[in-house]
């Protein structure tokens, strides 16, 4: 007599009869339906499912597999009976546990643009479908060829395209996305510092039940050079440095912007923060910023908004230049310095490759100090390089700033311009920018602005 009957294996939830299935090593059993699925387990006929599209064969054979936990043979019931203690002793957690394990890989950490488990059974249940009607079950020569870790075998060269979770693509047929696109996980995007624009050639991996994209499996070269080569070289934090002396023009005709320009310059690679009381103008002065520096050739601008009002949020997204994120103040803190940290990644390599990034931040006021004093930090002009620049609105400033640009409630209210509080403002080693005549006039014009406060 049988260790299980119908009845018992009809009233268990699907997740027990996927348990029982696997430890009978039934092939294909996840895509059966609960009757189907009893049917093979008891061994019956039209139970047992065709080989899954993807998955190797089991050395025995499907057919070898099943027919035996129902057969009445001593073989059979020792079978079943193992597999009754396993899903007696099995908890919920520790089957939610091994699924998720079998699911998940390492490359869809960020798992914004991963394939989903959906995708991946749609995606089966195609192919077995088609299987079906030709007659004919997938063979191993059927199948791409692929080494024992589950590598294609053919090698992928593309351009990368950075996705805002901190994964990638490597876009294969460069600037549209295409089927053949491969999938690029934040681990390595960190580890060999990619930047958008970067061609990279490595080796491929399939895709896995529960993705839809093939996936990188290392990166051999990057821009033609060796990926180990680009990887050891120094990091970020340890290149030498200089002060700013190169001033970003902005060349606008508000008044603001020209006192900013001459009286508070900044150059590539300044650690400027734009401070000042609640309704000072800090936000609009920095979107006449960005409307200033956007379009450039010769700098790559990014804004990140953390912290904002929402109606702001709304405001920079119409705009000319999207933000690369957009958190209102409801978000948390961690989350508000994760998406700023991000950005100074991306604006980072950029740097240590010899280009020129800037960095708009409102506002530092959300996060954490030691987070907003690291965002700060990340500014600086490289020796002999590129050059990241940061430009933030906080109440207040922080402490480590090259350019402060401190804003006068009182003239904004009033509609007066400019509205630079001058005397709170400053630049250090202002010299290397406007030259040496240049700093005697800012000297000159804060002490005209001091007499003038006196």
């Amino acid at each position: 007599m049988p260790v299980l009957d119908r009845s018992e294996l009809e009233a268990s939830p699907l997740a027990d009869l996927h348990a029982i299935a696997d430890q009978l090593g039934l092939d294909g059993f996840r895509r059966l339906r609960k009757a189907d699925l009893i049917d093979a387990i008891l061994g019956e006929p039209g139970g047992a499912p065709d080989s899954e599209p993807n998955r190797e064969e089991s050395d025995g054979g499907a057919g070898e597999d099943v027919g035996s936990a129902g057969d009445g043979s001593e073989a059979g019931e020792a079978r079943a009976e193992t597999a009754s203690r396993s899903r007696r002793r099995r908890s919920p957690r520790s089957r939610r546990s091994s699924a998720t394990k079998e699911e998940n890989d390492e490359s869809l950490e960020d798992g914004e643009d991963a394939p989903t488990a959906r995708d991946g059974a749609r995606r089966a249940r195609g192919r077995g479908a088609r299987a079906g009607a030709s007659g004919e079950r997938p063979t191993r020569r059927e199948r791409p060829a692929a080494d024992e870790d589950g590598a294609d075998s053919r090698i992928a060269e593309g351009v990368v395209e950075l996705l805002g979770n901190g994964s990638a693509f490597l876009r294969v047929s460069p600037p549209d996305p295409s089927d053949e696109d491969v999938y690029i996980s934040a681990a390595q995007v960190r580890r060999c510092e990619l930047i958008s624009g970067d061609r990279v050639a490595g080796p491929v991996r399939l895709p896995r039940r529960s993705e839809r994209y093939p996936s990188l499996v290392r990166i051999d070269t990057i821009n033609g050079a060796s990926a180990d080569e680009v990887s050891e070289g120094a990091r970020y934090e340890d290149l030498p440095v200089e002060y700013p002396a190169e001033r970003l023009a902005l060349g606008a005709s508000d008044r603001t912007l020209e006192a900013i320009e001459w009286l508070t310059p900044l150059g590539r690679g300044s650690r400027a923060v734009i401070v000042g009381a609640p309704r000072a103008g800090k936000t609009e002065t920095l979107r006449r910023l960005q409307a200033a520096l956007s379009g450039r050739e010769d700098v790559e601008v990014t804004v990140v908004l953390a912290g904002v009002r929402p109606e702001e949020i709304a405001q920079w997204q119409e705009g000319s230049h999207a933000p690369a994120a957009a958190l209102s103040f409801a978000s948390s803190s961690d989350a508000q310095a994760q998406a700023v940290e991000r950005a100074l990644d991306g604006a980072k390599r950029v740097a240590s490759r010899g280009g020129h990034a800037l960095v708009l931040i409102d506002t530092l006021d959300g996060l954490p100090p030691q987070a907003a004093r690291k965002a700060l930090a990340a500014a600086r002009k490289l020796r002999d390089g590129g050059s990241l620049t940061v430009i933030a609105t906080a109440s207040q400033p922080f402490g480590g700033e090259t350019t402060v640009i401190a804003l006068d409630v009182a003239l904004t209210s009033s509609g007066r311009q400019p509205i630079l509080d001058l005397i709170a403002s400053g630049t250090l080693k202002p010299e290397l920018l406007v030259g040496e005549d240049g700093a005697e006039a800012i000297t000159r014009a804060r002490a005209a602005a001091l007499e003038a406060n006196s």
